[in-house]
């Protein structure tokens, strides 16, 4: 029951990460006017795009850091590297199996591949919204120019 309540929270506290960042980074980008859409030229939409890309790496890295935390909190792990190593492989669903947590806490990186999974195709789909974005803005530009 433990290895529920923890991949409980540990899902909910990365969702939370995950929300905030996402409202963040497009708080950011209308802020400063450098959303892909604002931007005239291809250099700059793709330098945008770019930032976006490190931002999603960035916020899922903050969330495998946190399930390596969470690792060693509960004692799974002798050190960092292992920690880290085994949240990467569980939360990017590769699943090496060459390092794995004790018997009773396999549950725990089970529902952090689960968490992975849905946070990586969230970010996906932001970033696919805004790439359409900016090609809807390039061929209204196109139209202008016919």
């Amino acid at each position: 029951m433990l290895n529920l309540i923890v991949a409980g929270v540990m899902v909910v506290l990365t969702f939370t990460i995950h929300f905030i960042g996402l409202v963040g980074l497009s708080a950011f980008l209308r802020q400063r006017g450098v959303h892909p859409v604002n931007l005239k030229s291809v250099f700059g939409q793709g330098v945008s795009i770019l930032f976006v890309v490190i931002s999603l790496f960035a916020l899922h890295s903050i969330q495998i850091w946190a399930y390596a935390f969470a690792y060693l909190a509960l004692g799974q792990f002798e050190g960092i590297e292992p920690a880290l190593y085994f949240s990467t492989s569980a939360f990017t669903t590769v699943g090496f199996g060459d390092v794995l947590p004790h018997d009773d806490w396999r549950m725990l990186g089970a529902a952090e591949a689960a968490n992975g999974f849905l946070l990586i195709g969230w970010s996906t789909a932001f970033l696919v919204a805004v790439t359409a974005r900016v090609r809807a803005f390039e061929a209204d530009i196109e139209r202008l120019d016919d």
